[in-house]
């Protein structure tokens, strides 16, 4: 194929001046603003906006879409191109080339050192040098472009206060720390941040140098334990976090009686007793059962029971205290006590207390007597409530025999 049919066929030559490239910010910025001048001289007036798309200017210039976009945005940067908002749902593109502000560049380029031109050591070449223009948005960013092409350089760091510290309410990076560590101590006890007291520390310091208040910074400056203040005493609690005994003890029962070990009956009785809402819902059924059994208990006692019966969650419970465990321990077998002379280590007044409290859970209450149940059972109601506590009370010895109560026989 001859020469010039070959050049023929590929079309009308673009025009580019290689000269523009450092103005424009690259080869595609000039061939794009080359080619909207050509454009925009077309119109009778140099004012009217060139309506176009991505389409015509690819196949005016050669430039595919993203080529486009950057030409676009480097052209913008340097004030040489303004656009028009158009319907975003169309393709079509109002463009309009700032002759004056390009004329004006022109001129600030071939002067010895212009304002905004950064000139390197000259170079043999005689290259022209690389321009870094600031850009207007976003703030604090700068464009880098070369002579070869408009790529944008990405920002490969990020200015940061040389010694930062975090600034709050401390009066000194000592009382930081000191602040610091007992928040972990705090964390560690309650395994607060899956076991990561040192990230939860940080969190709740971290929170205060932006500004937001810490009720455990209040609780560390006026010297009482964390959390101290944030407790909240609930009906069921006789203190904050410490529940009623009967009420602690029927939901522990609860568990018992499903087959789960004591421990984890415990465990898990006293974890539905610290959540809120769980625990509201329980205590109201609690409170309509004691209802229930005092009304019972009312009744029994004005038919002449003296003892009426009480479920086994109303009954004292003796205490137990580490000191007591150890010392029945060393009293079974001393080589598996938990720590070597515990008794020695026992003040008299507390031996002397666990004595009395001993005394005291294992007195036992006398049963009621055959007569005071037979006058109560001269009434239907007395008689059922009568049986009912025969029932429930085996260890009394008593059984009704022809509607008469007598003492069961044991063989």
């Amino acid at each position: 194929m001859k020469i010039g049919i070959f050049l023929g066929n590929l079309g009308n030559p673009a025009i580019y001046y290689p000269k523009l490239a450092p103005i424009t910010g690259g080869v595609a910025a000039s061939i794009f603003l080359c080619q909207l001048l050509q454009w925009q001289s077309q119109h009778s007036n140099s004012a009217e906006w060139v309506k176009t798309n991505s389409s015509e200017i690819e196949k005016a210039t050669g430039l595919n879409h993203e080529e486009q976009e950057l030409a676009r945005r480097l052209l913008k940067v340097r004030s040489f191109l303004k656009e028009k908002l158009t319907n975003p749902n169309t393709d079509t593109l109002e463009l309009w080339a700032d002759i004056d502000a390009f004329e004006e560049k022109l001129n600030n380029f071939w002067t010895p050192n212009p304002p905004d031109i950064i000139t390197p050591i000259s170079r043999e070449n005689n290259n022209h040098p690389v321009e870094i223009f600031r850009e207007t948005s976003p703030p604090n960013h700068v464009v880098k472009t070369d002579k070869y092409f408009g790529q944008p350089r990405q920002q490969i760091a990020v200015a940061v206060t040389p010694h930062y510290q975090f600034s709050g309410p401390w009066n000194s990076q000592e009382e930081l720390h000191n602040f610091q560590r007992v928040l972990e101590e705090y964390a560690k006890e309650r395994n607060l941040w899956f076991g990561n007291p040192s990230g939860w520390a940080f969190n709740i310091i971290d929170r205060m140098t932006k500004g937001l208040t810490s009720a455990f910074w209040e609780e560390f400056i006026a010297g009482i334990p964390l959390g101290e203040s944030q407790k909240v005493q609930r009906d069921w609690e006789i203190e904050p976090e410490v529940p009623y005994p009967a009420f602690e003890e029927e939901r522990i029962q609860y568990y018992v009686h499903k087959g789960e070990p004591l421990e984890a009956a415990v465990s898990r009785a006293r974890a539905d007793l610290r959540n809120p809402v769980l625990g509201k819902d329980l205590w109201e059924g609690f409170l309509r059962k004691c209802d229930r059994i005092a009304d019972d208990a009312l009744k029994a006692k004005n038919l002449g029971v003296q003892t009426p019966y009480l479920p086994p969650s109303f009954t004292e419970k003796p205490q137990f205290t580490k000191e007591s465990v150890m010392k029945k321990l060393e009293a079974i077998a001393p080589q598996i006590s938990l720590t070597p002379s515990t008794a020695n280590t026992l003040s008299p007044r507390t031996l002397k207390q666990q004595e009395s409290e001993e005394k005291e859970s294992n007195s036992v209450v006398e049963d009621p007597s055959i007569e005071s149940l037979q006058k109560a059972c001269k009434t239907p109601m007395g008689r059922s409530i009568v049986e009912k506590q025969i029932t429930e009370h085996p260890e009394w010895g008593y059984e009704i025999v022809d509607g008469e109560i007598v003492e069961s026989i044991p063989f």
